[in-house]
């Protein structure tokens, strides 16, 4: 029993670690919880967080985002303020979820977050 405990407590450690070292899916997650918190209904997957930021940094693929798959929003807002909102919000979720001791690459299901419920 004991040894069995053991080698359960070893594959959770190896998962951790592999999920903790996996930026991508971090930071993927805290650009979700940003865009979650500021009421914008985007789900993006990891394949989509590389397109966004491939190449560029972080500002200049949040813009380039905006003109190419929410440019409705460019006529109601300047896509510095929207890209400042983002960054700053998603600096922010990174803080808290480091501070709360919590696993930034786990999975969450942000999509199922996104979802209206009814007489909400």
């Amino acid at each position: 029993m004991v040894l069995r405990q053991l080698d359960r407590n070893h594959h959770l450690e190896s998962a951790m670690t592999t999920t903790c070292c996996n930026n991508v899916d971090a930071e993927c997650n805290a650009y979700n919880a940003a865009f979650h918190e500021l009421g914008l209904s985007w789900v993006w997957d990891t394949g989509l967080y590389a397109n966004a930021v491939a190449g560029s940094d972080d500002r200049t693929g949040l813009r380039n985002y905006l003109a190419r798959h929410q440019s409705h929003l460019l006529s109601a807002h300047d896509a510095d303020f929207l890209v400042e909102a983002i960054l700053a919000t998603k600096e922010r979720c990174q803080a808290q979820l480091s501070a709360a001791g919590c696993n930034p690459a786990a999975y969450i299901d942000w999509s199922s977050l996104q979802q209206r419920q009814i007489g909400a």
